[in-house]
């Protein structure tokens, strides 16, 4: 007589109708069956939850488990985006059910080495199904997108919240939790996870390698434009870096919190009333059980996971947000954002090694820019995990984001991302898609390997005419 669990088993498999077109599409997960489409001989899964929805009192808590169901659930289109407001080339959002996952894998996956990418977008925009990941799957990957909560959803704190600060953390987790328990059955390797992410998705990154929760969960690292040290100048001898305290994160939402004297009331806002808080509730949190240190002295103390990093940024990064800020700046102008930002003392050190160039200094503010919060902090990353490292050097990449104005950009902030990603409508030139196949590739290679083709002590430039190392001047910065 067979099994209990077994004869479950098979009435299950028998009360599933799977059509025709869907034959080797339908995926049993560990909370149901799901069934997806073959495109150009690849499999893709999309709209998958992977916790259950933070809303009502699920708000501000813990990704909870998902509710198994019965039958097959179709997974041919992306979940919610997370609540946001419009952002850089992201549409608005109101939905707070949006914990879901996609699942892209070649046709005949076995036991592929397995990518998941945490969308960028400044921790309060954006969505991993923005992404098409068509160029890393042709190459043998599983890849896998998520969604996690974003502004005041995933990054609000309050006086004895358990979580404060740090629940976009934690839906993060609980995905890559969903990868080691499901990804097998779409032809991925478990033991070969790379976690990889641009902007608030590459500090992201870098906030998992740091906090011992997320051991074992991925075994490699790919962290574009989001060092952990990423910082911004903020007056004399003051920088202002990314994460957050907690206890400020609490007090922040004490005193912000639309007359709400406890979470009952809290839980109980509109979503816009909640959208709002965004702007005081934008930067993850340490001191969590998320992230239980700051990433920065996490790094230096020699506390992150000891696993294969690449990391690396565009060489023009702040040419973008330059233009977004300033109409323009003359020279009288120039100096005086430098003084604003780095104080009247450092400001004369600064003006010395990066001069007035003449015309509109945004270009040599958005150099000075770019060396202090990226590139500089990037040297400092590899130099503390051993990690490969490049830099994207195209001189005339497309623009991915909207309505910029005309100015000369460079390899912006996001500039790398239509080589290796779908993203946005852009097109590659000839000499482009062969930069693409290049860097989808050294990829693709690390997934694999751990090694993306060249050695540590080099940092692959990224273009498609011959340019020289970029001097960023990062003695300065360091000193």
């Amino acid at each position: 007589m067979r099994s209990t669990s077994t004869f479950t088993a098979a009435v299950l498999v028998a009360a599933v109708a799977v059509p025709a077109h869907a034959a080797g599409t339908t995926i049993r997960t560990d909370t149901g069956f799901v069934s997806g489409s073959v495109i150009n001989a690849q499999r893709s899964f999309q709209g998958i939850p992977f916790a259950a929805p933070p809303t009502g009192d699920n708000r501000w808590r813990d990704p909870q488990p998902v509710q198994p169901w019965r039958g097959v659930r179709h997974a041919i289109e992306p979940g919610p985006r997370c609540a946001q407001d419009e952002g850089l080339g992201s549409p608005a959002s109101d939905s707070e059910d949006c914990l879901y996952l996609n699942v892209t894998a070649p046709q005949k996956a076995h036991n592929r080495p397995v990518l998941v990418w945490l969308h960028g977008g400044g921790f309060t925009s954006g969505a991993g199904s923005d992404y098409g990941v068509d160029q890393l799957v042709r190459k043998g990957s599983v890849v896998v997108t998520i969604n996690y909560r974003l502004g005041a959803f995933g990054y609000f704190g309050f006086p004895g919240l358990e979580g404060s600060g740090a629940f976009g953390l934690k839906d993060q987790q609980a995905a890559l939790r969903w990868v080691q328990r499901n990804i097998r059955q779409f032809g991925g390797n478990p033991h070969n996870v790379t976690l990889f992410g641009a902007s608030a998705g590459g500090l992201s990154t870098c906030a998992q390698l740091t906090t011992p929760r997320t051991q074992g969960l991925f075994h490699k690292a790919i962290i574009q434009s989001g060092p952990c040290q990423l910082g911004f100048p903020a007056g004399e001898n003051q920088v202002q870096h990314i994460w957050a305290k907690r206890e400020d994160v609490e007090q922040a939402g004490a005193t912000a919190s639309h007359g709400c004297t406890d979470l009952q009331c809290l839980r109980q806002l509109p979503v816009h009333q909640v959208t709002a808080l965004t702007p005081l509730f934008s930067s993850p949190a340490y001191d969590t059980e998320a992230l239980p240190h700051n990433p920065i002295t996490a790094l230096r103390e020699g506390r992150f996971h000891q696993i294969p990093v690449l990391t690396g940024t565009a060489r023009d990064e702040l040419t973008v947000f330059v233009a977004m800020y300033y109409a323009r700046l003359d020279a009288a102008q120039y100096e005086q954002a430098v003084t604003e930002g780095f104080g009247a003392a450092k400001a004369q050190q600064i003006l010395s090694a990066y001069p007035p160039r003449g015309g509109d200094e945004r270009v040599q503010l958005s150099n000075l820019l770019t060396a202090m919060t990226s590139a500089c902090t990037t040297d400092e990353l590899r130099a503390r995990t051993q990690a490969f490292g490049y830099e994207f050097a195209e001189p005339n990449p497309p623009m991915i984001f909207p309505g910029m104005p005309e100015f000369p950009y460079g390899a912006y902030h996001g500039s790398e991302l239509p080589f290796l990603l779908r993203y946005g409508n852009v097109e590659l030139g000839e000499k482009q898609r062969k930069l693409s196949d290049e860097m989808v590739t050294a990829w693709t290679r690390f997934a694999e390997t751990g090694r993306p083709g060249w050695e540590r002590q080099d940092a692959r430039l990224f273009a498609t005419e011959q340019v020289a190392p970029a001097d960023h001047r990062c003695d300065l910065w360091s000193s």
